[in-house]
């Protein structure tokens, strides 16, 4: 049983005292890694100093730069001897980053996971396809394991293969999957060409969506076709993977594991930190890990602390869904904007498909953005004068949220890239 009521209700005054104990024991074992150790040693610091979660804040942020500097045993905090694994990011924004963890390390990640979807009712009579990329990548492995540790049965099917995967749905009676928000879209398009109806052919029940920025209209998208709850979870590799917070049945926020983590949400601008309720950048620091600890972690992610409490009982503070990152923000002729703007603003749109890209040009001293969006078939097999109303619809939905008006291109079902990790929503063709 993962229910593991004693930390997942402890009191508020218990959890930050916690949360000094394991953040004194972090400080301890971070020195030993030569980034921290002469970061302290710059700053005057020493782990004794932290006699409050205050002092934490006399810490400088760590960064992916850091990381990538520091490549590649930098910030590794034990002998090399005890390192049992080592994760990798893409390195697709530059050199890749690596993770480093002890057997000890991978039981708190693995217990965590379970937890997390023992959260959202998963059980060990379940069948779990895990549909996410294995490898380097943190999360097919992280949920692999966790699933398994709940008991669970696990079929490894990993991303791609879309009719197999659903042949493996029905001849297994798969119950629960983890896969990407746009990947779930794409394969409803597989599902309605081979003739299956996840509702009726499938004993499908839960999945577990993620690792890419989505707006609520495309997860209810995704509950609506499968007939099931999808369940939002964020990690990020430097945190150790999945599962640094994850949806009760609630669906309200998800909660962050505050006896594995230490949260903060600044100002991306300045720094400053911000109140529960405010929009800005989280920051983390990890508690429970001893190979690669990482204190005051700036995840470019962008969210806000859900105020209140959870009707579940859970005491650990909630985030909302990520809005995007800090990075990602688009400007264009002096406005700002998120690709999950857009995103949320066409998944409001009756057919509109599941997928799109945005193109950014410079057409001399003018920016442009042209957008294309899959629609259904059936604008391209009837009245052209729908397809034309369809896009000017767009245009306009568009135009009043983001305040700029885009250049539509309306294309078929399957006709723009997909890719098995996180889609690709912006090529930006602009030269500086």
């Amino acid at each position: 049983m993962f229910w593991e009521k004693d930390i997942e209700t402890i009191s508020r005054d218990q959890l930050k005292a916690l949360q000094l104990e394991r953040l004194q024991k972090t400080t301890e074992t971070a020195v030993n890694s030569p980034f921290y150790r002469q970061l302290f040693k710059g700053k005057g610091l020493a782990p004794h100093d932290f006699k409050s979660l205050d002092d934490l804040q006399r810490i400088p942020m760590t960064t992916k730069d850091d990381l990538r500097e520091e490549w590649p045993y930098g910030f590794l905090a034990v002998p090399k001897e005890e390192i049992v694994r080592m994760h990798s990011s893409s390195g697709t924004t530059g050199r890749a980053i690596v993770i480093f963890h002890t057997q000890s390390d991978l039981d708190s990640w693995t217990n965590q996971l379970a937890r997390c979807m023992y959260m959202a009712g998963m059980r060990k009579m379940d069948v779990f396809q895990n549909m996410m990329t294995y490898a380097l990548f943190t999360g097919g492995l992280g949920f692999h394991y966790g699933a398994e540790k709940l008991g669970a049965m696990v079929i490894p099917s990993g991303p791609g293969n879309s009719k197999r995967q659903i042949q493996l749905m029905q001849d297994f009676d798969t119950t629960a999957i983890h896969i990407i928000p746009s990947y779930a879209l794409h394969l409803t398009q597989v599902f309605e060409e081979v003739g299956v109806d996840p509702k009726k052919d499938t004993r499908l029940k839960m999945a577990f969506i993620g690792a890419e920025p989505h707006s609520e209209q495309m997860r209810e998208r995704i509950e609506d076709f499968y007939g099931i709850k999808a369940f939002n979870s964020y990690g990020l590799s430097e945190m150790s993977g999945p599962g640094v917070s994850f949806e009760c049945t609630c669906q309200n926020g998800m909660h962050i594991w505050e006896d594995a983590y230490i949260v903060e949400i600044v100002n991306p601008d300045t720094m400053e930190p911000l109140p529960d309720g405010e929009t800005g950048e989280l920051v983390m620091t990890t508690l429970c890990r001893q190979g690669m600890p990482m204190l005051r972690y700036r995840t470019k992610d962008l969210t806000r602390i859900i105020p209140g409490d959870c009707p579940c009982g859970r005491t650990h503070r909630r985030i909302e869904r990520i809005k995007g990152r800090s990075d990602d923000m688009m400007i264009l002729k002096g406005v700002n904007i998120f690709p999950i703007q857009i995103e949320k603003k066409l998944m409001e749109i009756p057919g509109v498909g599941g997928n799109f890209l945005i193109m950014l040009e410079r057409k001399g001293f003018n920016d442009d953005m042209i957008i294309k969006v899959e629609v259904e078939r059936e604008y391209f097999t009837g009245d052209l004068k729908k397809l034309e109303s369809l896009r000017k619809t767009i245009i306009n939905e568009l135009k009043s949220d983001i305040l700029i008006t885009p250049h539509v291109d309306l294309v078929e079902p399957n006709s723009l890239p997909t890719t098995e990790g996180k889609a690709k929503r912006v090529i930006d063709n602009r030269k500086d």
